[in-house]
């Protein structure tokens, strides 16, 4: 007696293989490899028999087999101080779409801002075989065990937002000093002498080019620096509370603020001292999100290019990886400063905007005044 299963077809659950596709098309394992590697010289017909073989079999390529054999694994890490922060998703983001317009994948690591934590997520790149990685560093240097690891590996670095020349000199930053510089000379044309900072942890490289870009307006502006003005951070909400409070009973009358965060920390502190802005005193603080629309006063700001940053890091990173082994790189991309009430510019000079830079846009709102 026959039996029904000697009537159906044999389920083996194979999955088709290289040679499989080879077969199908007739054609040899290299012509397949190099269709599959988008090899140019593969004429169109063998290439359509090829791509036809391999829609039918749902043939997949073997990406752990042919990352051996390339020494590649066509993935980027990259490592981010503070997640939470909303400066870095649109950093990240700029990096991922470059590098999967490149065929790389990206592995993301948030490190706190914390060195040990920093040095764990290097070494766990570096251990899934990551063909480079993009890095905005911690403040601290790495150990003598992490640093021999990274020069066995031979992977190239960029850095992000900061420079750490120790690593590598591949760096794509924002012009920290000029938005800084442009931000406080704004606040002394509102009519600001006595102007306060609330800065970033300065043993970081963009908080100190900050500080200095702050340095130098007072100074081109001919007013003091006053060290009781000055606050150092850490860039994450409650320094910008404590620093708030410390600034404010020194009656500033006018602050520049070195992140978003900080910035929502002084405001709490602000409205805690019952004191307002831009009436007692006026404020510009870096970074710039549509958010900010709903804040009053509505905020002047210095915008950073996130995802040009991003963007543009994952880039030169990948010319790396492709062997481009040229002269050291810096990028510094330019700031944009949006003017708009938090410094009660009308109040001061009557709508008149002539002495504006042509890099310091006005918004509508305030041009109509």
């Amino acid at each position: 007696m026959s039996s029904s299963k000697h009537n159906k077809p044999k389920q083996t659950g194979k999955v088709a293989s290289i040679s499989d596709v080879a077969r199908e098309s007739g054609v040899s394992i290299f012509t397949v490899s190099a269709v599959v590697n988008n090899k140019s010289h593969v004429g169109k017909n063998l290439r359509e028999r090829v791509e036809n073989a391999i829609r039918k079999l749902n043939y997949r390529p073997n990406l752990i087999a042919r990352s051996l054999s390339k020494q590649k694994t066509q993935t980027i890490g990259m490592i981010v101080p503070d997640i939470v922060n909303p400066f870095f998703p649109m950093v990240v983001r700029g990096a991922e779409d470059a590098a999967r317009k490149q065929g790389y994948n990206l592995l993301l690591c948030n490190s706190d801002d914390s060195l040990p934590k920093e040095e764990a997520a290097v070494e766990l790149l570096l251990s899934k075989r990551v063909d480079g990685i993009l890095l905005t560093k911690a403040a601290g240097d790495f150990s003598p065990s992490l640093r021999q690891m990274i020069q066995e590996v031979n992977i190239p670095f960029v850095l992000v937002m900061r420079t750490y020349a120790d690593l590598t000199k591949d760096a794509v930053v924002s012009d920290d000093y000029q938005g800084a510089y442009e931000a406080v000379c704004h606040l002394a044309r509102s009519g600001r002498s006595r102007i306060g900072l609330i800065s970033g942890p300065l043993k970081i490289s963009n908080a100190k080019e900050r500080w200095r870009g702050f340095r130098a307006a007072l100074e081109e502006q001919n007013l003091p620096y006053q060290p009781e003005l000055v606050v150092e951070g850490d860039y994450r909400i409650e320094s910008g509370f404590r620093a708030g409070h410390a600034l404010l009973s020194h009656r500033p009358d006018g602050i520049y603020v070195a992140n978003h965060l900080m910035t929502i920390g002084l405001l709490q502190a602000t409205e805690e001292m019952g004191l307002r802005c831009p009436e007692d005193f006026g404020l510009v603080s870096f970074d710039d999100y549509p958010w900010l629309g709903v804040f009053r006063p509505r905020l002047t700001t210095v915008e950073l290019p996130k995802y040009q940053l991003g963007s543009e890091a994952a880039e030169l990173l990948i010319q790396r990886i492709g062997g481009d082994d040229g002269k050291p790189v810096l990028k510094k991309l330019l700031p944009e400063l949006r003017i708009r009430e938090s410094c009660g510019f009308a109040q001061f000079v009557s709508g008149d905007h002539r002495r504006l830079k042509p890099s310091e846009p006005i918004s509508d709102s305030l041009a109509k005044k």
